[in-house]
Parts: C-alpha cells; sequence; structure tokens
C-alpha cells in the first residue's frame, strides 16, 4: 500500500511540473536569407522534340504570386540563349511555354525537330542566361534494355488475385543504371512502383514483381528505363532531399547535379532510353 501511494505521488508530481510548462510558447527562427537559383531541367528523348525547362528557385517559406501569370513569371526563366549541340550539329531552342502531349511534360525552352538517334557524340547543352553567366552540361543517348517478358502469376490459393514480374536482360560488361515504373490503367495515374537502381546487385537477368495485388482485367504498364549514373545520382539525392523535408531533426539533403558553372545553378540534363509492356491480367 505503501508503493502505491509513493507511485501516486510521484505521478502527481510530474502532472504538475508537465502543467506548469508552457508548451505552446512560439519559438523565434533566425532563418539566413534564401539566394535564388536557376534550376535547369532537360531529358532527351530519340525521336522527341528539344525541351528545357529553365526555372528559378524560392525560399521554404516564399509567398507564390496570387495569379497565374504572376507565378509563372516568378518560376520561369527568361530572356537566355539555350543551344544543345551534338557533334558538328547546332540546335538553338527558342524561348516558348510548350507542352509535349506525349509526355506532359512543359518547358520554356524548346525545338520542333526531333533528337537524333547518335550513341557516338555526346549531347551538349550551353546556356547563357540574360546576365551573361554561362551554364554547360553534357549526356550521351544509351540505348534501350529491353524488357525480355511480363509473366502474371495468380495465388495458389484463397483470393483470385494476381501478381506480375517483369523479366528483362542486364548489359554485361559495364555499370547499368535503371529505373523501373509501374502504372496501373494509364500513364496518367500515379505510379504503383518507381525507383532507381544499380546492376551491382545482380547479375545476368533481372527480376522485378509485385505483390498480389490485382484482379482479372486490370491494365498494367510495366516501363523499364536505362538511365546514366549522373541521372540516378540526380533521383536519388531528390528522393533524400524529400525525406529530410518530412523530419524536422534532419539535415538538408543536396541535389546532385550535372550541371556545371559559376552561378550554383543545379539540375539535370540526361536522356530517356525505355521499353514499356501493356499487360492484362488474363
Amino acid at each position: 500500500m505503501k508503493t502505491r501511494i509513493v507511485n501516486g505521488l510521484w505521478s502527481v508530481m510530474i502532472l504538475f511540473v508537465l502543467g506548469g510548462c508552457n508548451l505552446d510558447q512560439p519559438i523565434d527562427l533566425q532563418l539566413p536569407e534564401y539566394e535564388s537559383r536557376l534550376v535547369i531541367e532537360c531529358y532527351l528523348e530519340k525521336g522527341r522534340p528539344f525541351g528545357v525547362l529553365l526555372t528559378r528557385s524560392s525560399g521554404y517559406f516564399d509567398p507564390f504570386g496570387q495569379t497565374g501569370n504572376q507565378l509563372l513569371s516568378e518560376l520561369l526563366e527568361s530572356g537566355a540563349t539555350v543551344s544543345i549541340k551534338q557533334g558538328t550539329k547546332v540546335f538553338r531552342l527558342e524561348n516558348k511555354l510548350t507542352l509535349d502531349r506525349f509526355t506532359g511534360k512543359f518547358f520554356n525552352y524548346s525545338l520542333d525537330l526531333p533528337v537524333p538517334e547518335n550513341y557516338e557524340d555526346p549531347f551538349e547543352l550551353e546556356i547563357i542566361t540574360s546576365d551573361g553567366d554561362l551554364i554547360t552540361a553534357s549526356t550521351h543517348l544509351l540505348p534501350v534494355v529491353p524488357i525480355d517478358s511480363v509473366v502474371v502469376e495468380y495465388q495458389p490459393e484463397g483470393e483470385p488475385l494476381a501478381r506480375v514480374l517483369t523479366y528483362f536482360t542486364d548489359i554485361p560488361g559495364q555499370a547499368n543504371y535503371y529505373r523501373r515504373m509501374i502504372h496501373e490503367s494509364s500513364l496518367d495515374s500515379l505510379p504503383l512502383q518507381d525507383f532507381s537502381t544499380s546492376d551491382r546487385v545482380v547479375e545476368n537477368v533481372v527480376v522485378f514483381g509485385t505483390g498480389y495485388d490485382f484482379e482479372k482485367g486490370d491494365s498494367i504498364i510495366n516501363t523499364i528505363f536505362h538511365i546514366s549514373e549522373d541521372y540516378y545520382n540526380f533521383l536519388e539525392s531528390v528522393q533524400g532531399a524529400i525525406q529530410a523535408n518530412g523530419n524536422p531533426f534532419a539535415q538538408p539533403s543536396p541535389i546532385i547535379s550535372n550541371i556545371k558553372s559559376e552561378i550554383e545553378a543545379f539540375g539535370i540534363f540526361t536522356t530517356i532510353s525505355y521499353d514499356r509492356r501493356l499487360t492484362v491480367i488474363p
């Protein structure tokens, strides 16, 4: 009985102390002033038009424009000279807002000419900003790694649900990086899976699978991207930044970029090569 009384007194004292603490007291954080930076995104795909998105970053707590035109003027960087070179060919992009209806991507610098199918010569990006600053980057077109097969397996017993196994063969004798995406019904939907990986832990045949999540008649879209090491590092760093952003105790995670400049511009300049397979669950 004495032990119970002592424990009860301790509980009352702890509650009294916690109740006396001002847990709602605001904290005034002195954040450093954010310096806006240029952000470049360019994904070249053979046979598709050239497109570059050149924007300007903003502070985490900076307000956005009240109208669509204000928002675009704040985000989009205009007045730059944007060129992409390959060998002796120079492709000069126009400063105009364009929607690629095939990919669903917006660009503010574009050229309605197909990206040539040249796997030997590098693509060289050159941007001269309205202030005269030079931004450069380089990338190569990568060959498509084809999907060997897509296998549908039903549960051995229980609910009539199926899983999807996607097989492809890794290119031997070199370091390769892949991005795997799987959608249901439409590419406009959020992907059920979206991750990047290297071939360091796999040999020869690679298989990606799903859970037993699909019913008869479901349409499954598998996509295997063959990506560069630069793009792989960029994707991994973006995911790290997203995770750090949601953790109040995490340090900021920098974006790994292949953009070169003296004004700390960042982003990604890369090519897109992929194979895609539509499967209807039988």
